[in-house]
């Protein structure tokens, strides 16, 4: 049995290459540190502009379901999202059996 703490969604660490303009290698980043970075500047940009944090979240959490359903199904989103609902408590531990 395996005991893991739980944590944000998007855990997984899906590593990809940013380039620069030119092509180069600038640095090897997971997919959550890109969202993450992106994710500060716009709750960055939203608090200059006098935006709340709700209204922003809402709007990307829109923009992230829409992406979604180019290419999965409304009932898979659905899924991915009540997973998400249903995990997302940071002071919870999860238990998981190993095949």
């Amino acid at each position: 049995m395996i005991h893991i703490k739980a944590r944000s969604p998007g855990f997984g660490l899906n590593s990809c290459r940013a380039t620069g303009a030119t092509g180069e290698k600038v640095a090897s980043m997971s997919a959550t540190e890109i969202a993450a970075r992106h994710f500060s500047a716009a709750m960055a940009e939203a608090e200059a502009a006098g935006q709340g944090t709700d209204s922003i979240c809402r709007a990307m959490l829109g923009l992230v379901i829409s992406k979604y359903l180019e290419s999965r199904g409304v009932s898979d989103v659905q899924s991915e999202l009540r997973f998400v609902a249903e995990n997302c408590d940071p002071d919870t531990d999860f238990m998981f059996m190993r095949p």
